[in-house]
């Protein structure tokens, strides 16, 4: 394992092999509708109980921010998030670590690193937090790192259950990486169990992808729910830096359910919303984020947009 030098810096990262096509295909018309960024284009909707998301709280000076990027329900765009939000971010000079606990470990795909060829994943991570600092893979982005998921992570739960403090082993481990990046972002998998309980207790906040679908109100009233209780027992700094509205398009019932998600978090919706893209759907089979694909495409404007109000929010800009 590498160990740190005595001024206090971080050893290189390794030089993982990347997978990294970026030839274009044929092209496709992606201007026909522009970007969701007001509220002139969000039907308003009927009215309704505001749901509770508690607001974040600034991030303690000299370190990396932790935002967990999660949703209870699947399919919503939490990895595309992640992938394009971090080389957005770190195209931009920003330092910036993306953890993936998800065990399909598509993160890894998406930023061209060939995760059969790590040494260290965050299953190490979580388990001997020592691992830490030699975890760390550089991708096809610069700026940008990241410690890998990968099926390793399915059964971990059972391997910790008798493990003190088992909620707080990867806080316990990010730690030492804190001062050393401006950002770190956490993909989870799509349910609640004790990994992504680790994330959201390693974690000053969340960004929530919501799918503009006839689901999502519901999948944010139970995510509000484990908010609630993580804050009660494990972490009561855990708030929420945005609600992103994801594989938007312009029909009645899309529109109606973003404009319910905006009457419902007015402060909390992150715009643009990313509108539906083949060029950002067909970025992770190349091995690169939408910026190195096509940043001229909808998904490619839509999280430059998105990034830009996040750098902001998170004190960055």
């Amino acid at each position: 394992m590498s160990v740190p030098k005595e001024d206090g810096d971080l050893p290189e990262v390794s030089e993982s092999p990347l997978i990294i096509d970026v030839d274009f295909i044929e092209e496709i018309n992606d201007n026909a509708t522009g970007p969701l960024d007001s509220t002139d284009e969000i039907s308003v909707a009927r009215p309704r109980r505001p749901m509770e998301l508690p607001d974040s709280l600034p991030t303690p000076g000299g370190r990396a921010r932790v935002v967990t990027v999660t949703n209870q329900k699947g399919g919503v765009g939490k990895t595309t998030t992640v992938i394009n939000i971090a080389s957005q971010l770190a195209l931009r000079g920003h330092r910036v670590l993306v953890v993936d606990s998800d065990s399909q470990g598509n993160c890894a795909t998406g930023l061209g690193v060939d995760k059969s060829k790590v040494r260290y994943t965050t299953r190490d991570l979580i388990l001997s937090p020592e691992t830490a600092i030699g975890s760390r893979n550089a991708t096809a982005v610069d700026n940008l790192h990241i410690i890998v998921g990968d099926r390793t992570l399915i059964g971990l739960e059972q391997e910790m259950m008798r493990q003190l403090g088992r909620e707080r082993r990867m806080k316990e481990a990010l730690n030492p990486l804190l001062s050393h990046y401006d950002i770190v972002l956490i993909d989870t998998p799509p349910s609640l169990g004790l990994v992504t309980i680790n994330a959201l207790v390693a974690s000053d906040a969340i960004l929530i992808p919501v799918q503009t679908e006839y689901f999502a109100l519901e999948g944010l009233a139970l995510l509000a729910g484990t908010i609630r209780e993580v804050r009660s027992l494990l972490n009561d700094r855990l708030g929420v830096d945005g609600v992103l509205l994801t594989m938007h398009s312009p029909t009645l019932l899309n529109q109606q359910v973003a404009g319910e998600l905006l009457e419902s978090f007015p402060d909390l919706i992150v715009k643009p919303a990313i509108r539906r893209n083949v060029r950002l759907a067909e970025a992770p089979s190349h091995g690169v984020p939408i910026h190195l694909h096509d940043p001229s495409s909808r998904g490619g404007k839509d999280y430059q947009g998105v990034a830009t109000v996040l750098e902001r929010r998170w004190g960055l800009a």
